[in-house]
């Protein structure tokens, strides 16, 4: 009994941390520009980027999504959002027809794409099944 109540208590010391790490990073969504998005994607070895336009109502509501995914995953994953009316020679390379379209980059070479304003879940599973991230809540061994 006295082992497994040190077990939880070292597993929610372990948690606690983990997130107070979290919160401590400075995290965010990386506006990226014509000029700047080849850096962003080479130098971050998984990068998540967020296409999006100003008027489009669905892309307004996957920005928290994006939002929050860069939190829970700070330090594994970077993202970034890129205007497609600002930078229309990086929409028109990755052929966005569709926004919000978010791609996903592997060191610098795009690996798969989702189109729509998705759930947060279903954007996360999509970002862990590609990346070979450990699912959210897994501890390590």
């Amino acid at each position: 009994m006295d082992d497994e109540l040190d077990y939880l208590r070292q597993k929610r010391a372990r948690e606690r941390l983990a997130e107070i790490e979290r919160k401590a990073a400075p995290v965010c969504v990386v506006p990226v520009s014509e000029i700047t998005f080849n850096a962003f994607i080479t130098e971050n070895r998984f990068a998540v980027v967020d296409f999006w336009a100003e008027w489009c109502g669905p892309c307004r509501r996957v920005a928290p999504v994006v939002e929050a995914l860069s939190h829970e995953m700070a330090g594994m994953v970077a993202f970034a959002k890129c205007n497609t009316d600002e930078a229309p020679r990086i929409a028109r390379k990755f052929n966005i027809t569709a926004i919000p379209t978010i791609i996903l980059y592997a060191n610098g070479k795009m690996i798969d794409r989702v189109t729509g304003a998705v759930p947060k879940e279903t954007l996360r599973s999509v970002i862990v099944r590609v990346f070979g991230l450990p699912p959210p809540g897994a501890q390590p061994d």
